[in-house]
């Protein structure tokens, strides 16, 4: 990666995205130790022009940003890292700095934390119970969401379909996970398909 530092007085913006969600966090400036530090560590660090040092983002609130991958544009003077944040990423305390959490993406959450619950054999979840009694109780479950959206589908309770639209993409994430497939997996089969 052959990033120019020579323009701006050794600064190049960087742009941080949520690995899972795509949404943006917020926009910081590297110089090249900074860039080699977050290469290291795997942790986000900027240089900071106010404080005119490195800041590792995280270093006071504790609310860090794990590196997941890094992207260099065209003209070799932009960053874009995809990073998972360990908590809120603004210091007003919103999610990001372009706001609060948004709704799209979501999905890979969620599916992050139905993996964590059936890994981590989390006892009074729901998810896990599911996930103990076996595939064929995943597969039925997923089934009987399936009908439940189709009868909603004949009325026009919008509510009502909504909330069975979002069972069955639960129960399917569930059913994914049993598998061993992720979101990411039939998106791309989506997206083959699409060509």
């Amino acid at each position: 990666m052959n990033i120019n530092f020579k323009k701006d007085n050794s600064l190049v913006p960087v742009v941080v995205q949520d690995d899972r969600t795509l949404q943006v966090l917020m926009l910081g400036y590297m110089n090249e130790e900074a860039f080699e530090k977050t290469k290291k560590e795997k942790v986000v660090t900027f240089f900071s022009r106010s404080k005119n040092r490195l800041w590792t983002k995280g270093e006071e609130s504790g609310n860090f940003l794990t590196v997941k991958s890094i992207a260099i544009d065209c003209d070799q003077d932009t960053i874009l890292i995809k990073a998972v944040p360990t908590n809120v990423v603004c210091h007003t305390g919103s999610f990001s700095c372009f706001g609060d959490k948004d709704a799209k993406g979501f999905l890979y959450e969620l599916e992050e934390t139905i993996s964590q619950r059936i890994d981590g054999k989390v006892d009074g979840s729901y998810t896990y119970s599911l996930y103990q009694r076996g595939m064929n109780k995943m597969a039925q479950k997923v089934g009987e969401e399936a009908v439940e959206l189709v009868i909603e589908a004949k009325d026009d309770n919008e509510l009502l379909f909504k909330n069975e639209a979002a069972d069955l993409l639960y129960h399917l994430l569930i059913l994914l996970k049993a598998k061993g497939f992720s979101l990411e997996d039939i998106e791309e089969i989506l997206k083959k398909r699409d060509q």
